[in-house]
């Protein structure tokens, strides 16, 4: 039986851009994906790049902002993009935009009254592509995986944790160093409590010294950026890769912020530098 419900579909670049709804066991609520798939995806198997947003996002954001249809439409590649946290009735919630829903942080929580339905780590990594390659034409061994701010601080972790699982990583203005900026400080003694030991386990510069894949990572960054020195700090994670001997290609975009004008200008870089690793 398909656990998928569509909610939306319309045509884009040969192929079709969909919503698409389901029960989430990880997260104990009903969730949106938005899914594209490429004109490919109709006589075959395709690769699957997921696309982890930031806070305050839905799927929407990615869907109808990013442009990345076209050019994975070009290179024949799904692209999945869940929401950014559980929602609904009996979510537990906060009034700030950085603290429940839309602010999930891709981790797994293990305190109340989070740890019910905050697990984005394990619906990301385990749940949803499950789900995705038992139930669309998607390759079940060439995954890739990318995100923006708060979402590409969790593309950064899931790559780094699961050794052997993704072929490819980027980001757009990632939170590399959660465990040591506001942000990630605010959610992480909500969600993991506040053994600063534990919260190592969800940090890239952390991670990155232990790896035992030597994933290249691709990261753009804008020097306009508003919350560059306070909360991005891409300074930290190129120092921790120096010291581990672990690729990564940090560009330092002149004049771009934090918007999505400035995701949508190096989007075709980016699905680029996925498509080759995933071919």
């Amino acid at each position: 039986m398909n656990p998928f419900t569509q909610v939306s579909s319309n045509r884009s670049f040969g192929g079709h851009q969909k919503v698409l709804r389901h029960a989430s066991r990880a997260l104990g609520c009903d969730m949106n994906v938005g899914v594209y798939l490429p004109p490919q995806a109709e006589s075959g198997r395709c690769p699957v790049l997921y696309w982890l947003s930031g806070l305050t996002c839905t799927e929407q954001n990615f869907v109808t902002k990013a442009g990345a249809q076209e050019h994975a439409a070009r290179h024949g590649i799904i692209v999945v993009a869940p929401d950014t946290s559980p929602r609904g009735e009996g979510v537990a919630d906060d009034p700030a935009y950085d603290l429940g829903q839309g602010a999930g942080f891709y981790v797994d929580a293990t305190t109340e009254p989070w740890a019910r339905h905050y697990r984005m780590h394990e619906y990301v990594a385990l749940e949803l592509p499950a789900l995705v390659e038992a139930h669309l034409p998607a390759s079940p061994d060439r995954r890739g995986i990318f995100g923006h701010s708060m979402g590409g601080h969790g593309a950064l972790t899931l790559a780094l944790r699961h050794p052997g699982r993704y072929r490819s990583v980027s980001a757009f203005s990632p939170i590399v160093a959660p465990s040591r900026v506001p942000w990630g400080e605010k959610a992480f003694s909500a969600y993991l409590g506040s053994n600063r030991e534990a919260w190592k386990a969800w940090d890239a510069t952390e991670l990155v010294r232990e790896a035992k894949e030597r994933l290249p990572i691709l990261i753009d960054q804008g020097d306009a950026d508003q919350f560059l020195t306070r909360e991005l700090q891409p300074e930290l994670l190129r120092a921790a890769c120096e010291a581990a001997g672990h690729p990564l290609t940090l560009r330092m975009q002149p004049g771009y912020d934090h918007s999505y004008y400035f995701i949508a200008t190096f989007m075709r870089d980016h699905v680029e530098h996925h498509a080759a690793a995933l071919r």
